[in-house]
């Protein structure tokens, strides 16, 4: 039988010190970040950032590139996102995203492909995860270059799937639990965004209509709902799996809308959206219309929306759509 000498006893106390000093380390920083904030305020990522919810983000975002021609519609799992861009396309025509952070779907789609807009709209999160059916082949370079963990079809096993029921391409589907395992908290939504009372003021408004070239949105005030009832080009916004989609509050960005170095396949431009920056906005909720000023200093920023005084505006709890209008 081996025997264990005084230096190898030696040996296995230091380890056995220094493996408990490690963990008391551990525990003691653990607990500090707990405890102190998630971000200086007024950085788009601290403690003013979404008054009611917790600051402990267990893990990052998971935003879904989601068709939005008619033949993709109804979506499905659109109502279970925290948040929901609208942004113009080549030819006129609109893209979703939305964003995952309180909730996970059992799927999200259909899915479509990413566009250079999206990687500084991105910015704003944490190493988020971007669900996406592919881009240009001049794009992917650049989204492999950026700041994001980036889930095509087939970088991972079983994340999609096909709904032989539809029409290709409009039949690709998301299952967000291959890609996550839990839903990361509100506080993965590092978009400056606030949620409280109105502001003071407004004007009563009921229905608002955002027009792109080729794509129409009106947005509809239901008291029943507390929400604003989602339609496109003239039909109601409804899903597969929870009925219509009624937002709690929506913004109308104005921004700027230039050309990109990218094309489609049949010669369109697709538009780049300014999202860093200022301008003006109309932020709806609770049945009335405030007229602000959205500002985004840097692309990793997110955005504040204030009253002509300066006055953070807060929105209703609940969904929030934001949709890039031309200035």
């Amino acid at each position: 039988m081996a025997t264990v000498g005084t230096a190898d006893k030696a040996r296995a106390r230091r380890g056995r010190t220094t493996a408990a000093l490690l963990a008391a380390a551990v525990a003691a920083s653990l607990a500090a970040g707990c405890t102190s904030g998630d971000g200086p305020k007024g950085d788009g990522r601290g403690a003013d950032r979404e008054p009611g919810h917790s600051r402990a983000a267990e893990g990052p975002v998971l935003a879904v590139k989601i068709d939005n021609s008619r033949r993709a519609r109804p979506h499905t799992g659109l109502n279970s996102a925290d948040l929901v861009y609208v942004e113009q396309v080549e030819g006129g025509m609109s893209r979703l995203m939305a964003v995952y952070a309180s909730k996970l779907p059992k799927d999200v789609g259909p899915v479509r492909s990413a566009r250079e807009t999206d990687l500084e709209l991105l910015r704003q999160f944490r190493q988020p995860v971007l669900a996406f059916s592919g881009a240009q082949s001049k794009l992917m370079p650049l989204i492999g270059a950026a700041p994001l963990r980036a889930e095509p079809p087939g970088r991972t096993s079983d994340a999609y799937h096909r709904d032989t029921t539809r029409p290709a391409p409009h039949n690709l589907y998301l299952r967000p639990s291959a890609l996550l395992p839990e839903a990361p908290g509100a506080a993965a939504l590092t978009t400056g965004f606030s949620y409280g009372p109105a502001p003071e003021g407004g004007t009563a408004d009921t229905s608002e209509t955002v027009r792109y070239p080729a794509a129409r949105f009106t947005f509809t005030w239901s008291a029943s709902r507390a929400g604003w009832l989602v339609s496109m080009d003239g039909e109601d916004t409804t899903t597969t799996d929870a009925g219509r989609v009624a937002p709690a509050t929506v913004v109308v960005q104005y921004v700027t809308l230039r050309k990109s170095d990218y094309y489609d396949s049949l010669g369109n431009n697709t538009p780049f959206t300014e999202t860093v920056g200022k301008g003006r906005a109309k932020v709806l909720r609770d049945g009335k219309a405030f007229d602000v000023t959205w500002s985004r200093p840097t692309a990793t920023d997110g955005t504040r929306f204030t009253t002509e005084d300066g006055e953070r505006v807060d929105f209703a709890e609940g969904q929030v759509w934001v949709v890039f209008a031309k200035a």
